[in-house]
């Protein structure tokens, strides 16, 4: 047990590196991406402490250059799955019985190397693999990630801390046990450091997992894993196994000692797995916790005294970033008629200007959009909106596969404030625009929260305080994080803590204490000193 009060270091959002022509710190990332780009990583599952390798392999090739093969990964099949939660659970009595600080260093020590000699191959991995740019991997792949680890062993301290009254003779306690069992990761392809926070958030607060990374994230999945067996992470604490989706799901969710589910991914798929947990109630020890953040159909909402570059920058950014390959990525934008023409300028300006290609060159703003199926899926859209009469795309639209899946950054302008792209989730580079009369400000607002079955991100645009503060309200469970005259998208660890409700997900809020007290299980402890020995209370006389 702790010998002391220990203070942890104060956390401070990791800087963003800028990675400026000429600058030292952009040669050695692209001397490492280059390096990486010519050679071939493998990765294995991790069971236990062992790297295992299977029969059947998935091939990783840069989604930019799909052509060019850069490693191997393998999949496993259910035995792997239940040698996994046995070698967690065979881990989890130890683990949870270590003192919390040393739990709290291992993920400090990680932190500081990710800060430091990892964060070259980490950012790396993220621009080969998952065709981010320079930027994009540095703020998730790096100083995100970086920031999860030092601020959420600050909330484990905070909720450790937070403990009970008590009257004279009595004290009173609360322990903080991890789940009873083991927690299943799910984590998807778009950002690294949710692929990495999701089995470390479980974990940091004693718990044992089963990581299931996706396929198209394994590259720097393995750099994780690498990561945390250098900052002394036990073996057995965190198993990556990747398998197919129904076979692991057969496994983990039949099992007893199934105490928790972290998720990020698609709604469909969530909602399917909280009815597969649902089914199997009558198996478990305990209710299971279900963790998940899902889709989103992000909306910035401008007001006629909106300033138009400041709309118009926040479409470009929020839109198309990484591809719009981002739940909080703005994919609705509603524009009061009278600057809509300088907002439409300056969009199609900003796309034309945009340059598309290989991360491998800093110059572009735009890379692929993740495989294959992802850009059939973004095609269809596209493809359906030249069909349609009450639709047009204002820029873009043009789609080439023959080298890498390459989706130029789309803006859609329509008259149907029911269109279909402004309904369901796309997650790629398009955007549509609604155009609405300036005096149906407040009819907006409540088209708005009823489109669609999300809450997850939101903006408004406004210099009218009053019309923030109207907007604000009308779309108070739109959005569970809501930007005031900024993009909706780009939530900082420590400063804006990240998660939706509605068909988003269940709001559990990564980035803050509210995220990691869903992996503890409380106790309540009293000690009497002077216990009584006589049934008779006062009032008998």
């Amino acid at each position: 047990m702790p010998k002391g009060n220990y203070k942890i270091p104060t956390p401070i959002n990791e800087p963003v590196k800028a990675y400026a022509p000429g600058s030292a710190e952009r040669q050695r990332l692209m001397d490492t991406y280059n390096q990486m780009y010519n050679s071939q990583l493998e990765v294995p599952l991790y069971i236990g402490g062992y790297a295992i390798k299977t029969e059947k392999t998935h091939i990783i090739c840069p989604p930019h250059e799909h052509q060019k093969q850069i490693g191997t990964a393998y999949i496993g099949d259910a035995s792997h799955v239940s040698a996994a939660i046995d070698a967690a659970l065979k881990a989890k009595t130890q683990w949870s019985q270590l003192p919390w600080e040393h739990r709290a260093s291992i993920f400090l020590k990680a932190a500081d190397l990710l800060a430091g000699p990892y964060r070259d191959r980490m950012n790396a991995a993220t621009m080969l693999a998952q065709s981010k740019n320079v930027m994009q991997a540095e703020i998730d792949a790096a100083c995100e990630l970086i920031d999860f680890f030092r601020f959420n062993v600050t909330y484990m301290q905070q909720i450790y801390m937070d403990q009970p009254g008590s009257l004279p003779g009595m004290w009173n306690r609360l322990e903080y046990r991890p789940l009873e069992g083991f927690v299943f990761a799910i984590t998807p392809f778009n950002f690294t450091s949710i692929a990495a926070n999701l089995p470390a958030a479980a974990a940091m607060m004693g718990n044992v997992v089963v990581w299931k990374p996706a396929d198209s994230q394994l590259y720097s999945a393995q750099i994780i894993m690498e990561l945390f067996h250098e900052a002394g992470l036990p073996d057995g604490v965190i198993n990556m196994v990747a398998a197919d989706g129904p076979t692991a799901g057969e496994v983990v969710f039949k099992h007893k000692d199934f105490a928790g589910l972290h998720f990020t991914g698609s709604t469909a798929v969530f909602k399917h797995l909280w009815k597969e947990i649902g089914n199997n109630l009558d198996l478990y020890r305990t209710y299971p916790r279900i963790v998940g953040e899902t889709g989103g159909k992000d909306f910035i909402v401008a007001h006629p005294s909106a300033n138009a570059d400041e709309v118009a920058t926040a479409i470009s950014r929020g839109a198309f970033e990484f591809q719009g390959q981002k739940c909080s990525a703005a994919s609705r934008a509603y524009i009061p008629a009278s600057i809509w023409p300088m907002v439409k300028n300056k969009v199609v300006a900003d796309v034309n200007d945009f340059k598309m290609g290989s991360p491998a060159d800093t110059n572009n703003f735009i890379n692929a959009v993740i495989d294959k199926r992802a850009y059939d899926k973004i095609k269809a859209y596209i493809d359906y909106v030249k069909t349609q009469t009450d639709a047009e795309i204002l820029v873009g639209g043009h789609c080439d596969d023959s080298t890498g899946y390459f989706i130029q950054p789309t803006v859609v302008l329509t008259t149907n404030p029911k269109f279909r792209t402004l309904c369901e989730e796309i997650f790629g580079p398009v955007i549509t625009i609604y155009v609405y009369p300036d005096a149906e400000w407040n009819e907006m607002l409540k088209l708005v929260d009823e489109t669609g079955d999300y809450a997850l991100t939101g903006a408004i645009f406004s210099r009218d305080r009053y019309a923030i503060n109207e907007a604000s309200l009308a779309l108070e469970n739109a959005a569970g994080n809501f930007y005031i005259n900024d993009k909706p998208t780009g939530a900082v660890v420590g400063q804006q803590p990240f998660g939706g409700a509605r068909g988003s997900g269940t709001n559990d809020k990564a980035g803050s204490y509210l995220n990691l007290i869903r992996w503890v299980s409380p106790r309540t402890i009293k000690e009497t000193f002077v216990t009584p020995r006589d049934y008779k209370y006062p009032f008998l006389g």
